[in-house]
């Protein structure tokens, strides 16, 4: 009563919540100080794995750098782009190589060294044979004593098993222009086909149709434009097919092997869509008019490359 009359009642009331309150804040800031406590060892631990993953990472790094040097390491020692007089004296060294019997083997690489070539050659190149593969399709001209290795793309795919012989067993026709021959030229908008005699052109027939060359516009408008432009390039495909079938029909066909080069997709889809079996096609990249196109692409798909490994 007499805590009331002096007005000490509300006094000791409004300590105990004072007192409340922080005991309520200690055991808070001692919770708080826990969870700190508890990031913090937390964060050193993730800063550790960070930093093991980043030493892992760099030894990794290294070992993948290793890896990368030791695969640029095992390259070709030499390559040539042979044509010409130049590939005619190459074959001829080729072709006066001797050894013992079955010293030499000459084998045709399509996509990849067949399993039972491979074993001979790893015999002679260790892992160097992984090169060929690199290579492939190739022609490849290798002795049993490491002496001479060479790979060849010859114009004219080859079509023989792989032989060991004492001499390389290679044929001039597969990489020279030789007897009589037809080359022909086929772009989107030109044609152009020359019949030689070895090296000397001597018939010749050449045209370029009119087609529409690309277009920017977008929508109807484009659509458009490509379908005119398809229907150019069949019209022109049709003209190029009558001019090699009057090269067949004229008897040339019987006795006179094929080429056919230009724009792959072009030269494929008018191969497919004709009777025409040329005994090669190759892309390559000849432009301007249709005579010096001619030209620029017989020189182009008569040259083959050499590589020493």
């Amino acid at each position: 009563m007499l805590d009331e009359l002096l007005g000490r009642a509300s006094l000791k009331q409004r300590i105990d919540e004072l007192e409340a309150e922080t005991e309520r804040l200690r055991k808070r800031y001692e919770a708080e100080a826990e969870r700190r406590a508890e990031a913090a060892t937390a964060r050193q631990e993730v800063e550790e794995r960070n930093n093991r993953l980043e030493d892992r990472i760099a030894q990794l790094e290294g070992e993948l750098e290793q890896f990368e040097d030791d695969e640029t390491a095992l390259e070709v020692r030499r390559r040539e782009q042979l044509r010409g007089a130049r590939l005619e004296e190459v074959l001829d060294r080729l072709a006066s190589f001797r050894t013992g019997r079955e010293g030499a083997l000459t084998a045709v690489i399509d996509d990849e060294v067949p399993d039972t070539v491979r074993d001979d050659l790893a015999d002679v190149l260790g892992e160097r044979v992984a090169l060929i593969d690199e290579t492939a399709p190739c022609l490849c001209c290798i002795d049993d004593a490491g002496l001479l290795a060479v790979t060849l793309e010859p114009p004219i795919s080859p079509d023989v098993d792989a032989t060991w012989s004492d001499r390389f067993e290679l044929e001039r026709e597969w990489f020279l222009p030789t007897g009589r021959h037809a080359v022909a030229l086929v772009r989107t908008d030109l044609f152009a086909c020359g019949v030689y005699e070895g090296n000397e052109r001597v018939d010749y027939r050449g045209f370029e149709s009119d087609v529409k060359g690309s277009h920017s516009k977008g929508g109807f408008s484009q659509a458009r434009f490509e379908r005119i432009r398809d229907d150019q390039i069949d019209t022109h495909l049709e003209r190029c097919r009558e001019a090699l079938a009057a090269y067949e029909t004229g008897g040339e066909r019987a006795e006179t092997p094929l080429v056919i080069v230009g724009q792959r997709g072009i030269v494929d889809t008018l191969v497919d869509e004709s009777d025409l079996e040329p005994t090669a096609t190759a892309a390559v990249d000849a432009t301007g008019d249709p005579e010096p196109a001619l030209a620029d692409a017989v020189r182009s798909f008569w040259t083959t490359e050499l590589q020493v490994l």
